[in-house]
């Protein structure tokens, strides 16, 4: 049974796939627009937010936490540049938006995966 269970596989191993959501949201954070399958995406845009949302904490507590997640080039800008821009925001700080054609190679869906101005 699948209760209570969060999250996709993708069909990698457990240490595969969290490097792929780490890789994922750290370009996503340096990038803040990147193209990527909408699974994918989906799974990112759940992992982005909750970064963002400790970070807006701005206390050495929750800066510890990013620091354990992210590289240092990714952590400075949204410590120090995202968590300011969405102070006043509730939640909803990322956008995904369906690409219309699929990738060529094996048809699968492609979305984009933003950070909202």
């Amino acid at each position: 049974m699948k209760h209570l269970k969060e999250g996709k596989k993708f069909h990698r191993k457990k240490d595969q796939r969290e490097a792929l959501l780490e890789s994922l949201v750290n370009n996503l954070i340096i990038n803040e627009k990147i193209q990527t399958t909408t699974a994918k995406a989906k799974e990112a845009k759940r992992k982005a937010e909750r970064l963002i949302t400790i970070a807006k904490k701005q206390d050495l507590a929750s800066y510890r936490l990013l620091k354990q997640e992210l590289p240092e080039k990714s952590l400075n800008k949204l410590y120090y540049e995202l968590s300011h821009r969405y102070k006043d925001r509730n939640g909803g700080y990322t956008r995904i938006i369906k690409i219309a054609t699929p990738r060529k190679g094996d048809n699968s869906d492609l979305s984009i995966l933003e950070l909202i101005k």
